[in-house]
């Protein structure tokens, strides 16, 4: 599923999440699953943390937060 937010694109599928950023720099971020956390209540934010793996970003607004959860079948915290 590819999801578009205000600052890139989020690639995610039941088995990894990427994240890439807009701007020169091309920035992408990557998270197996299992190590993602998604965060509601307003915060609409998307943490990886594991495996030498720690980033956070936060998306535009709860909608974007639920086709995530939808899409890598994580429950919103």
């Amino acid at each position: 599923m590819n999801i578009t937010f205000s600052e890139g694109r989020i690639i995610a599928n039941q088995h990894e999440l990427v994240v890439r950023l807009n701007g020169n720099a091309r920035v992408t971020l990557q998270a197996m699953v299992d190590d993602v956390n998604l965060m509601g209540k307003g915060a609409n934010v998307i943490t990886a943390m594991g495996s030498g793996v720690n980033w956070s970003v936060k998306l535009d607004d709860q909608q974007q937060l639920e086709q995530v959860a939808e899409a890598i079948g994580v429950a919103i915290q």
